[in-house]
């Protein structure tokens, strides 16, 4: 009586595991190859210069496709060829949708050429052309302008650290050297900034020279400004 009850436990033991293999197979199989939980949806977060539309064109999410077999990474690298955005995470957010956050490059001014008005970003990437002259952005006037280009870094980090206040009265931004940035404002009147160190005390002294009658004001050197 106790051996056949021993095997009898064994045997319901075995049944128990083969079953427990057999739905974890079967459950595997279904998640990975099937589209019982496939991709139902994309979901894009961030995006408005660049309309989500393109988006997830450029994310190309195969429909349906088993969530667990999604490349996100691939989906990332996709996207983040985009000229417009700065920086991408692509993400599963179960059951069944796609979720594609963005960071959109934010322009910091502008140059232009023969093909348009060319926006620039913190980086000095220039990312997008536009048509006409865009209201609200300094130009860049630089004899190169590139995200390697020390004298564009410079610039860039000039208008970066100006003063709200201050950047809203600039049309044009130009340097030949990294510390050599000077700007001109609404009013015609040329400051010589230098580089992009003490943005705070440049910006106090340049408050009071503009009280005075001038036409450069040169605040490179906060603790001996000039004007002429």
């Amino acid at each position: 009586m106790k051996a056949a009850a021993t095997r009898q436990r064994a045997l319901r033991r075995r049944w128990i595991a083969l079953l427990s293999v057999v739905t974890v197979v079967a459950l595997g199989y279904l998640l990975y190859f099937t589209s019982f939980l496939g991709v139902a949806s994309v979901e894009v977060i961030g995006a408005s210069a660049e309309p989500p539309e393109v988006i997830r064109a450029a994310a190309a999410v195969p429909e349906r496709q088993p969530m667990l077999r999604v490349n996100t990474g691939e989906i990332a690298a996709r996207i983040d060829k985009l000229p417009g955005v700065a920086s991408v995470d692509v993400s599963r957010s179960w059951p069944s949708t796609i979720k594609i956050t963005v960071t959109e490059r934010t322009p910091v001014a502008f140059f232009t050429d023969p093909d348009g008005a060319h926006l620039v970003d913190a980086t000095g990437l220039a990312y997008k052309v536009l048509p006409n002259t865009p209201e609200g952005l300094p130009e860049l006037s630089l004899a190169r302008i590139a995200p390697d280009d020390p004298v564009t870094r410079s610039a860039v980090a000039v208008l970066m650290s100006l003063p709200e206040a201050l950047k809203h009265q600039i049309t044009t931004v130009r340097a030949q050297t990294p510390g050599g940035v000077e700007f001109t404002l609404k009013n015609g009147k040329v400051v010589r900034w230098g580089d992009a160190t003490d943005p705070d005390r440049k910006a106090k002294v340049l408050a009071v020279l503009l009280t005075r009658n001038g036409h450069t004001y040169d605040v490179a050197s906060p603790e001996l400004p000039t004007v002429s």
